[in-house]
């Protein structure tokens, strides 16, 4: 599995802690210091099967910073993939990835059930 996060977000600390609570191996990738391209975001995303809203850090003020709650409906799919490219901080962590299950964001029992009941 692998794991990006934030070592400074507390979600993603949550996250880690869960995982390393039920014995499951990750690596780990900072995704600050090391950001995703868009490439990778878009293998991502429609891996996930997720609106692309969310992999957004809606929360974060980098997000607040730049406008995006109003900017994103008139920007592309392309459009937004490249700008979640430019700043690891935009991103919703954490992304965990185990095959072809792609996770956004900590909800223990959603982890739980994709990770736990195989």
């Amino acid at each position: 599995m692998k794991f990006i996060g934030y070592p400074k977000c507390s979600t993603s600390r949550k996250a880690k802690a869960w995982l390393d609570d039920h014995h499951l191996a990750y690596t780990e990738r900072h995704i600050v210091e090391e950001a995703l391209s868009q490439e990778e975001l878009t293998q991502l995303y429609r891996q996930s099967g997720l609106p692309l809203k969310r992999f957004f850090n809606t929360s974060g003020m980098k997000y607040r910073e730049l406008g995006l709650k109003d900017k994103l409906k008139e920007l592309s799919e392309e459009e937004q993939l490249a700008l979640l490219s430019t700043d690891g901080m935009l991103v919703k962590r954490p992304i965990l990835v185990d095959g072809e299950k792609v996770l956004v964001g900590f909800k223990e029992a959603q982890w739980a059930e994709a990770l736990l009941h195989d």
